[in-house]
């Protein structure tokens, strides 16, 4: 009955680390801004990083939506083979003073559109490049983010950050450091913007603890099963 309890409690542990390795593949898997750190006031270029999380789709347009309350007077694309990118501008409701004077309308939408044969396949990612500036006096920019499929689905990566609460659907989030901090940042910021070019930092953390689990959960079946072999043998 022991040798039993043995083999149930290695079996559950080494689920559970299968869980846990599987986990920050399925949770890292939506619409993010790289780097995701600038500074206020200055100019940036951001990538939107896109994965299909379909396996019978193909992702035929992104459409992100920068704040005008907020609003960032220069937005320039660079263009992406195979995809169409069109930047739509708004009405601000307080118009901005810039270097080149009074800005009354600025960009607040950005839509990328794919020709055929070059939509994001299942299983894949595509990056869009963007460059901002000067940025406004805030602690973040949310760009809420629409995702379609070749199925007519939308998946809308909106929902905003909050405390002690994971978001289902999180929209790509560039944090901003005042310009009195911009030097103590810059090393930590360049270290955050190579990490996201791996994949992120904390996906690289939660998948070493994962496979950390797992051998785990492997060694404590080992174990059961010698454990089980020397009583039958007695």
């Amino acid at each position: 009955m022991r040798l039993t309890h043995v083999v149930r409690a290695g079996v559950a542990v080494a689920a559970a680390a299968a869980a846990a390795l599987a986990f920050p593949a399925a949770a890292s898997a939506h619409v993010t801004v790289n780097p995701s750190t600038a500074t206020q006031g200055g100019y940036t270029k951001v990538t939107f990083r896109v994965p299909n999380e379909r396996d019978d789709a193909s992702t035929t347009k992104l459409e992100i939506a920068l704040p005008t309350d907020k609003p960032i007077a220069s937005v320039s694309l660079k263009p992406l083979q195979g995809w169409t990118a069109v930047a739509e501008t708004s009405k601000l409701p307080t118009p901005i003073k810039t270097d080149d004077g009074e800005l009354t309308d600025a960009v607040s939408k950005i839509t990328w559109t794919a020709a055929a044969g070059a939509e994001i396949k299942p299983h894949q990612f595509q990056e869009f490049d963007v460059s901002l500036g000067p940025l406004p006096a805030t602690d973040q920019i949310v760009f809420k983010a629409l995702q379609t499929y070749s199925t007519g689905e939308v998946v809308r990566w909106i929902d905003e950050p909050a405390a002690g609460a994971e978001a289902e659907h999180p929209a790509p989030v560039l944090k901003l450091t005042k310009k009195t901090d911009a030097t103590a940042s810059a090393a930590p910021a360049a270290t955050a913007a190579a990490k996201d070019d791996d994949g992120g930092s904390g996906d690289g953390t939660a998948i070493g603890l994962g496979i950390a689990g797992l051998a785990f959960g492997v060694a404590g079946l080992v174990v059961a099963v010698l454990a089980l072999r020397r009583s039958r043998a007695s």
